[in-house]
């Protein structure tokens, strides 16, 4: 079901006044697509901020315009906590359309108790279904991953009807051996690849000894 959300036609323009219209607590929008004219929009942004959070990706707009909408696109500020701007694209309810949502993970790997640690590689897929069935994220059951294995997009439950578009074979989370180990493997490989270069000086020198 679509989030309500209240918007104006914005009629401010330019650095200054777009950011007189933050501190009111007002964020800038654009909304276009179906052929439309772009219009844009300021929205409270508690109410889009909440939204964000949420996960939800559909939205119903309401006051200075009356669409459906979809969630296409945030602009955050550096440090990635205020939103600073959004972009809304018209949808209709029967519409197929491709979409990208973060995969969220479930359970515990057994292994862990194995003594690895659990890697999730890619935090977003695309998929492709009906507006009406977009998902506010993706969930992938971790409960049967061992040390060693991997679940790929493939293992991950779509909604009824939906079609991934994110290659099935790519890789989402994996149970590896800790990097610390690989580390201390790769310290011994060095120092011993060192020691034949020591020895040789030492022959170097005792060599030079003889000469004089």
């Amino acid at each position: 079901m679509a989030e309500i959300l209240p918007v104006d036609v914005r009629q401010v323009r330019g650095k200054h006044g777009v950011r007189r219209m933050r501190h009111a607590g007002q964020t800038p929008a654009i909304l276009y697509g179906h052929g439309q004219e772009s219009i844009s929009l300021s929205v409270p942004t508690s109410q889009l901020s909440a939204a964000i959070h949420h996960g939800t990706r559909l939205v119903e707009l309401k006051g200075g315009a009356e669409d459906t909408a979809l969630i296409r696109e945030v602009q955050w500020d550096p440090f990635g906590i205020e939103v600073l701007h959004v972009d809304l694209i018209r949808v209709s309810a029967d519409e197929t359309i491709e979409t990208t949502l973060r995969v969220e993970m479930r359970g515990e790997a057994p292994g862990i108790s194995q003594g690895g640690i659990v890697d999730q590689l890619i935090r977003d897929v695309v998929i492709q279904c009906s507006v009406s069935s977009i998902p506010e994220k993706l969930e992938l059951n971790i409960n049967s991953l061992e040390l060693g294995q991997s679940l790929t997009a493939a293992d991950l439950k779509l909604p009824s009807g939906a079609e991934l578009i994110t290659p099935a074979e790519k890789i989402v989370v994996q149970c590896v051996e800790p990097l610390s180990d690989v580390g201390e493997e790769e310290a011994s490989i060095a120092a011993d690849a060192a020691e034949p270069e020591v020895i040789g000086r030492a022959d170097q020198d005792k060599a030079e000894g003889q000469d004089s």
